[in-house]
């Protein structure tokens, strides 16, 4: 009896010396994931890395999520689970944010998988520290996080990791290919968006105007009426369209419907014509040729991580083009205009030629649409 107790309370004391070295590890590892990056000559599969880690993370996490919660507790087979996630999957991880490097992966996916990572060891903790360490396993307050019990509980605390982990197996299995277009899409819906406000803006006139601030009048000495114009100056109510529009604003609304309905096109034409048929990235191999001249994709990430920048600087200039319009500014509804369909001009330049270097349907059809872009410049 007293050599099983003696057992228990070593096996105890193992445990609370892993989840001290648990915790440890993770602070290095989420301050090592924001280190900068460095030279990669690697042929490991950074996404691969992830992926496979992620999976055993989140295999080792069920386990230890039913250890801490059903009898009897066994502090050695905690410590075991622990101890395996500390000695191969949650550095593993970390490896392979040191390895997706800008140069070979882009910097959208460099930077993607460097989020991910970050949550998923935040969740993680989080997770152990609700790990018993009294030798008792978890109440069922603590288990479902009821009762006094601070925060979500171990099974919600155990789904959200489970989350994170998948995110990361996703993100390999999107690739490259299709995380830039996910984000092309999120970019066009945002384009979208705008447009449709637009619309509507330029489809309501000045009177309207009037005839909302005739109905707000009161007989209370223009006490609505005041109370209305102190709203409209603290949030900056819309102005309109005058009939007479002195600034010629209409005939630009007009314009930039048009050509934002062209760059609309345009994301979906990039997506279609480039990002669908990017090749396998990063290359495994690369030809005796430009491999004499680099180790790095010939030109192809650079060209990418370039073609999302702009593309993501697009609905960003509309917003501010947009709120040009709603101030009826003339001066500087040119000046956004001109910011935005240069850029549009711009990204088609960038993916003129297909990834071999050559001509194709959508190069004649992006040499229309700069024409259409260069109209009123």
């Amino acid at each position: 009896m007293a050599t099983s107790s003696k057992k228990a309370e070593d096996d105890l004391a193992g445990l609370k010396t892993t989840v001290a070295t648990a915790f440890a590890l993770i602070e290095q590892l989420q301050a090592f994931t924001e280190s900068k990056e460095i030279p990669n000559d690697s042929i490991i599969d950074a996404l691969q890395l992830a992926s496979d880690s992620a999976s055993l993370i989140r295999a080792h996490t069920t386990k230890l999520s039913l250890l801490i919660i059903n009898k009897p507790f066994t502090a050695s087979a905690i410590n075991t689970v622990l101890r395996e996630l500390v000695s191969g999957p949650l550095p593993g991880l970390a490896s392979a944010v040191e390895l997706c490097t800008a140069a070979r992966y882009t910097k959208s996916m460099s930077e993607e998988l460097q989020w991910r990572v970050k949550k998923l060891f935040m969740e993680f903790s989080t997770l152990v520290k609700i790990i018993p360490l009294d030798g008792q396993v978890l109440t069922t307050d603590e288990k479902n996080g009821t009762g006094k019990t601070v925060g979500k509980g171990s099974l919600a605390n155990t789904g959200i990791v489970w989350e994170a982990c998948d995110a990361i197996v996703e993100l390999k299995k999107m690739g490259i290919s299709g995380l830039v277009i996910k984000k092309a899409d999120e970019y066009r819906d945002l384009l979208k968006d705008a447009l449709e406000e637009l619309q509507e803006w330029g489809e309501e006139t000045a009177d309207d105007d009037e005839e909302n601030n005739e109905g707000n009048t009161s007989d209370n000495d223009g006490e609505e009426t005041s109370a209305q114009a102190a709203v409209d100056a603290i949030f900056g109510s819309q102005r309109h369209i005058p009939l007479e529009d002195p600034e010629k604003i209409r005939p630009r609304l007009e314009s930039t419907q048009k050509r934002l309905r062209l760059l609309i096109l345009m994301y979906q034409a990039v997506v279609k014509r480039r990002f669908k048929t990017l090749p396998h990235l990063p290359h495994p191999e690369l030809p005796v040729e430009l491999k004499a001249k680099s180790n790095e994709d010939p030109g192809i990430i650079s060209c990418l991580d370039e073609v999302l920048k702009v593309l993501k600087k697009i609905p960003d200039i509309t917003d501010e083009l947009a709120n040009a319009f709603y101030e009826l500014d003339g001066r500087e509804v040119d000046k956004r205009m001109d910011e935005c369909f240069f850029s549009g001009f711009a990204a088609a330049e960038l993916l003129i030629k297909n990834w071999e270097g050559e001509q194709d349907e959508f190069t004649t059809w992006a040499r229309k649409f700069q024409i259409a872009m260069k109209k009123g410049w």
